[in-house]
């Protein structure tokens, strides 16, 4: 839990507040934010937005780009990240769209695949992982840990 420690105290020393739509994760990034004591000192809205109807009614998506890049893109990612932190008043937004498997992965876009986009402070920044080998539960857990410390490395540059 050290990452989603970290994250939480270095929110709290900036006064700022997080927001998360997710997908593939659905929901376990923003809970174990929420597992840590002070959690409720940065947290405010979040969204499981699985469905693309979700991400462009929630979090902003565009339908354009969901059809020019599909979900699991950086594009995506990004504005999931852009839109809720704008939705939400949030100064941090998290997106994380991908395929948890077991069925779902493409030749381009394998099981594992996982797309985020981070929002932190005005600034715009995104990531693909592929966490390749695991079970469903497995990539979920390494995108969340990928997330989490990802923020908190974003958050120890931003001033």
């Amino acid at each position: 839990m050290k990452h989603a420690e970290q994250l939480v105290a270095l929110l709290l020393e900036r006064k700022w507040h997080i927001s998360f739509s997710e997908s593939c994760t659905a929901g376990l990034a923003v809970g174990r934010l929420a597992d840590v004591a002070g959690a409720s000192g940065v947290l405010d809205v979040s969204f499981v937005t699985y469905a693309n109807e979700a991400k462009e009614k929630y979090a902003g998506v565009k339908a354009e780009t969901l059809a020019a890049y599909g979900a699991v893109s950086e594009a995506v990612a990004r504005e999931m990240a852009e839109g809720i932190a704008r939705e939400s008043g949030a100064e941090v937004g998290v997106g994380i769209s991908g395929i948890a498997g077991p069925g779902g992965g493409t030749p381009e876009k394998p099981v594992g695949t996982v797309c985020f986009g981070f929002f932190v402070g005005g600034v715009l920044s995104s990531a693909t992982c592929h966490f390749e080998g695991l079970d469903r539960t497995g990539v979920r857990n390494a995108a969340v840990q990928y997330a989490h410390r990802a923020l908190v490395m974003l958050l120890q540059g931003a001033k």
